[in-house]
């Protein structure tokens, strides 16, 4: 009897769920490099760099913005060193005049108060357009790296699994979360600080200029001195830092694993040799640490001593002009103001120009990510299948995971509605792969597999997957309650309907056994439950999403034996009119199959019932009779 098919119009596809485990080990950001420091760079830091500013395309104004309010800020500051000399001018000559005696003379207060209140002007516009260019680029920032969130967690969405299965969650998880952070802090503080800088650079030399070009010539000659001992420090810290980094990842590696497999190591009585390749490492870790910020620390003090030398020439040569009346001492101040200016700039584009490197490769890692290859889209319309009913088949499906050593090769298999298939071989065998190439996981290289007549790459992967209900050998739940987590099968089920669900896979007993009942609140990794729990609560969680099509992978292989039998009876039950695909590794629990598919090196080489394949003598029989006739069972399970 063939069921209703209507057009559906394309959609998005949605974010895979979340596979089996716990997120990897989380990679290490790239946070801003200082002077000395290691600093990861790009591939292509011109076009990477390119591609980061188009994100910024869209608040071009606002960065204009930003850019004014520098231009304020700055200029405001550096003007009031120039208009503090005029007081200090008027304070010096009026005093002067005093001493010599000549009639009238007085400091002229007035003028003083004058520049005093000017001077309040001048720093209260700093401090507000610093402000507001501070205020602006947050709001540049974050808009930005949003974008830039929405476009990495779109095309999660659109990656296929192959993508997930070669990359660690640690490596992806790093490239989301560290690297947009780095982009972020970037955005918000180093463009803010590379425009100010440039700014009080320029603005700082047009002054000095302006009071004196031969005390600006001494204040420049400095220059060379600044390179070199940048230069030299900081290729010698290099290294060092460098080593600082690989071993504090080695030590964070030995640590996690440490304390992931603290019971192994305390049952085999490893404790003391864990601690003591910890405290090895640890020394490394003191070792090269210490002698990096040794190195590192010394560029400060010698820039320190640069700038007194240049300071001590300003004010010598500055003193003897004021004797000679070539300048006014109200200049000399304001000069060795601007002198004390001009080095902070420049320390400052040099770790810029550092957190930059380590930003557009950190920038490098997340476009690296949007341009993965997509999974193919789905069909324009795509077919719906409105009651189905469960018939699969699969015809000459041939699949390598690498297309040059192909896995599967024209496989052929028809499984009629309400079948119960068991699939069954070594490791390695294509049994997992069989259920990806099912639920589209995986784009098969020949071929087509087909549901209820319609071939599987017709319908949108959502709905796809909505027809297949999974318990895998492996559990997943998520942080939250035990109710979230069942009804996470079916979003929007009642309370009735969860707790029938819980009692039809015999989990609502030990549920109410806890503190809380439904609302007890499972931790990241659902330790607070045993194993066995867990295990109900993903067979609770497939039989309320009530699938057409079944997947379980060895389902009981976590509960004791009692339970056990308790949950075959459910599942059997829950099996009942509908298709189901069982990979066994206990071939005890798949005897009543209706259809025995035995694979080995990607080829189905024998199928039929139980008895039937008995009967052969071949290699299901072998397979079976090495699980049970060892055991003194001769056979019978």
């Amino acid at each position: 009897m063939s069921q209703p098919v209507r057009k559906t119009e394309q959609q998005q596809p949605g974010v895979p769920r979340r596979g089996p485990g716990g997120p990897g080990r989380r990679g290490g950001g790239h946070g801003p490099g200082g002077l000395g420091r290691p600093v990861e760079k790009a591939k292509n830091f011109k076009g990477t760099l390119r591609r980061l500013v188009r994100y910024l395309r869209p608040y071009t104004w606002q960065m204009v913005a930003v850019v004014l309010m520098s231009l304020l800020g700055t200029v405001s500051g550096i003007a009031s060193p120039k208009i503090l000399g005029f007081a200090i001018t008027k304070v010096f000559a009026g005093a002067t005049a005093k001493l010599k005696g000549i009639p009238g003379a007085a400091i002229d207060f007035i003028y003083v108060r004058n520049i005093l209140f000017t001077l309040v002007g001048l720093y209260a516009l700093n401090a507000l357009f610093s402000y507001l260019q501070q205020i602006l680029m947050a709001g540049i920032a974050q808009k930005t790296v949003y974008d830039l969130r929405q476009d990495v967690n779109k095309k999660l969405g659109r990656l296929p699994l192959k993508f997930f299965d070669a990359h660690t969650h640690g490596e992806i998880l790093s490239r989301v979360t560290n690297d947009v952070d780095t982009i972020s802090s970037t955005l918000q503080q180093s463009i803010t600080q590379m425009i100010t800088s440039f700014v009080t650079l320029v603005g700082v030399i047009i002054m000095m200029l302006s009071i004196s070009w031969q005390l600006t010539l001494f204040v420049l000659i400095t220059l060379p001195l600044y390179v070199l001992v940048t230069g030299a420090t900081a290729k010698r810290s290099q290294k060092y830092f460098a080593a600082q980094a690989r071993i504090l990842g080695e030590l964070n590696g030995h640590v996690e694993e440490m304390y992931g497999g603290h019971r192994v190591v305390k049952a085999y009585g490893h404790e003391q040799a864990s601690i003591a390749r910890f405290q090895e490492i640890n020394g490394e870790l003191y070792g090269a640490s210490w002698r990096a910020q040794f190195i590192a620390s010394i560029i400060m003090p010698l820039m320190n001593m640069i700038n007194n030398i240049g300071y001590v020439l300003v004010s010598v040569v500055g003193g003897i002009y004021v004797t000679r009346q070539v300048i006014e001492l109200g200049d000399v101040q304001a000069f060795i103001q601007y002198a004390r200016q001009f080095t902070h700039p420049i320390i400052q584009t040099a770790s810029i120009a550092n957190t930059l490197q380590s930003t557009v490769a950190s920038a490098e890692r997340v476009f690296e990510l949007l341009d993965e290859e997509e999974e193919l889209p789905d069909c324009e319309p795509a077919v719906v299948i409105d009651m189905p009913e469960g018939t699969v088949a699969l015809e000459n499906v041939s699949f390598g995971y690498d297309p040059e050593a192909p896995l599967i090769s024209n496989m052929n298999i028809n499984v009629h509605a309400g079948q119960s298939i068991a699939i069954v071989g070594p490791t390695g065998a294509g049994k997992t792969t069989l259920v990806n190439l099912l639920m589209r996981f995986y784009e098969i290289g020949a071929g087509k597999i087909t549901i209820d007549g319609h071939d599987i790459r017709d319908l949108k992967r959502g709905d796809l997957r909505n027809l297949f209900g999974m318990v895998l050998q492996d559990t997943w739940l998520f942080n939250g309650s035990i109710r979230d987590n069942i009804a996470y099968g079916r979003p929007g089920a009642s309370e009735t309907e969860i707790v029938a669900a819980a009692n039809a896979a015999y989990a609502d007993h030990f549920i109410r056994t806890l503190p809380e009942g439904y609302d007890t609140m499972l931790n990241e990794e659902a330790s607070n439950i045993s194993q066995g729990q867990k295990q109900l609560l993903t067979i609770a969680r497939a039989i309320l999403a009530d699938p057409a099509i079944l997947i379980l992978d060895e389902a009981t292989s976590s509960v004791d034996t009692r339970t056990e039998q308790l949950i075959q009876t459910a599942m059997l039950r829950l099996m009942q009119g509908r298709t189901s695909f069982v990979i066994a590794h206990r071939l005890s629990t798949i005897r009543n199959a209706d259809l025995i598919l035995v694979m080995d090196q990607g080829s189905i080489i024998e199928q039929g019932t139980h008895d039937q394949l008995m009967a052969l003598g071949d290699f299901y029989a072998d397979l079976y009779n090495s699980q049970f006739t060892s055991n003194g069972i001769n056979g019978v399970a």
